[in-house]
């Protein structure tokens, strides 16, 4: 359902209860008019020598008046028209009243001398009267009538007069063409007339000819205003929407470029703004992602660039020795050694691939766990040894006693670690040296070197050798392919533990990497230990 049908049904359904509740009102005010009215016709009747015929035979008095029904126009006799209220209530004011002036209260009505009645008075022949049936009882202090005819007193009616209450009212029905009952108390309290009930019959008529209880224009008015007050109100609202809903649908047809307009400080600036504020995030999300797939792209082709080139030396290498082997020739040891060392390579490689994936994946893929870093330097150089010897470099190590234990990713840390040496090794020249040095330092932290005493890096490359894809001149010329992948690793794995990673040329000429950072408390760094090792 559309927001104008529900707010042109909520607005229908709101004046409902509106209508009701005026008509209510005014059907009230009408019938606490015509019982103020009857009331006071009462009162002025039995001022204007009503109560003294009363008195005179309680045992037979009742009035009914005489003239025109409630209602209708009486003939005017002279004088001013009479008032507006009056002429509404069908009675024709005192001539004292014919001015305009409101009529005097009550307590007035009491002290002043009872009018004589005459013509144009309340009780003169030629005022108007209430409808014919229209009869006034008499009844004394106890509410007790004298005359037999008299109906009897409800008890609604006793109940209020016990407590004092001046006039009471009874219907049988709500508005003021139903049957109803007026007991007045007159202002001397006693004898046998000391309390009138006009007794006001059911206006005549058929019934299809009687006013409805709830006029037209009691419930079409305030329909008609609640109406056109909602619309007023909420038309810029559904505009201000159906804006917002255009701008949205071409700020998603337009790939979430640009803006929404933003206007005011309500709810559906609120709203626009939080619009904005997603499409502007789903552009960065959509962004990051195709940097990230061009990222992966780029660097999809330049490992299959790498590891081609090992490859094919390997397979050259392989083919040798199958050529050689097929003729019976002594197999040269440098074959092989080439060939091993192209295989070491490319199982470097694919580990630093492992490596890439897992910190691409960012936090959640780290584990955090005790290393022993002796531990993890020894099997480092066991691993690198037979690559160092093939390549006719010398490879050391040393740690400290007791062990230096971490909190971090066992895995990655061993990989940075092993980066760092197989590229000293690698690019190191024949009869060279590498050191792997492990050392507590003052303040609870460690360092751990590796320097070699080859041709090195020149000092303007060192700020950059840490990023992907970016190689040293002189490493260029010293072997196939690569990208920088291994140091760039050992650089984020040094970032994710915290740690530090520094360049620089060593002490023998060649380059050192240091790894500093800061040792756990002894209480997270776990038992065991391993033992002092030297130079291997």
């Amino acid at each position: 359902m559309k927001l104008r049908m529900r707010l042109a049904l909520t607005t229908v359904v709101v004046a409902i209860p509106v209508a009701l509740c005026m008509a209510w009102i005014h059907l009230a005010v009408e019938a606490r008019a015509l019982e103020t009215a009857l009331s006071e016709y009462a009162l002025a009747h039995m001022l204007s020598g009503g109560r003294e015929r009363c008195e005179a035979s309680p045992e037979s008095w009742s009035s009914e008046p005489r003239g025109p029904p409630l209602g209708e126009p009486p003939p005017r006799r002279g004088g001013p028209p009479p008032s507006g209220d009056w002429r509404e209530q069908g009675l024709r004011p005192p001539p004292e009243w014919r001015d305009g002036a409101p009529p005097p209260p009550r307590a007035e009505l009491r002290d002043r001398p009872p009018p004589a009645g005459g013509p144009g008075g309340p009780g003169g022949p030629g005022g108007p009267r209430p409808p014919r049936g229209t009869r006034l009882y008499a009844y004394d202090a106890q509410l007790s009538a004298r005359n037999s005819a008299a109906p009897r007193l409800d008890a609604a009616l006793v109940d209020a007069m016990q407590q004092g209450q001046e006039v009471a009212s009874l219907s049988s029905g709500f508005g003021t063409e139903e049957p109803r009952q007026v007991l007045v108390r007159m202002p001397w309290g006693a004898g046998p007339c000391a309390f009138v009930l006009v007794h006001w019959p059911e206006r005549p008529g058929p019934k299809g000819e009687r006013s409805s209880p709830i006029p037209f224009d009691v419930w079409l008015f305030p329909s008609v205003i609640s109406l056109a007050g909602v619309l007023f109100a909420l038309g810029p609202v559904v505009g201000r929407l159906r804006q917002l809903t255009r701008e949205v649908r071409t700020f998603v047809g337009s790939a979430y470029q640009g803006s929404i307009t933003l206007r005011g400080n309500d709810e559906i600036s609120e709203l626009a703004r939080a619009f904005d504020e997603a499409g502007h995030e789903v552009r960065a999300q959509m962004e990051l992602k195709e940097k990230r797939e061009q990222t992966l792209r780029s660097f999809l082709e330049n490992t299959t660039h790498d590891v081609m080139i090992p490859l094919t030396v390997l397979q050259g290498h392989l083919a040798e020795l199958q050529q050689r082997s097929a003729r019976g020739e002594t197999v040269e040891v440098s074959v092989v050694a080439a060939a091993s060392q192209e295989a070491h390579y490319m199982a470097a490689l694919i580990h630093n691939l492992g490596a890439a994936a897992r910190l691409e994946a960012g936090e959640p893929s780290v584990q955090r766990a005790p290393v022993d870093l002796n531990a993890l330097v020894q099997r480092c150089i066991g691993r690198h040894r037979p690559i160092a010897r093939g390549q006719g470099v010398q490879l050391d190590y040393a740690v400290p006693e007791p062990a230096v234990r971490v909190i971090g990713d066992d895995t990655l840390i061993e990989q940075a670690v092993s980066n760092v040496i197989y590229n000293a090794v690698r690019y190191n020249s024949r009869g060279g040296h590498v050191a792997v040095v492990l050392e507590r330092l003052p303040g609870n932290t460690f360092r751990l070197r590796v320097l070699d005493d080859g041709p090195g890096i020149p000092e303007h490359e060192l700020p950059h050798i840490v990023e992907r894809r970016v190689r040293g001149d002189a490493a260029r010329t010293r072997g196939p392919g690569g990208h920088g992948l291994g140091l760039n690793i050992a650089w984020r794995v040094s970032v994710l533990h915290g740690w530090s990673l520094q360049l620089g040329r060593s002490e023998y000429g060649g380059l050192q990497v240091d790894f500093l950072g800061e040792l756990p408390p002894p209480s997270e760094q776990g038992g065991g230990s391993s033992p002092a090792t030297g130079p291997g």
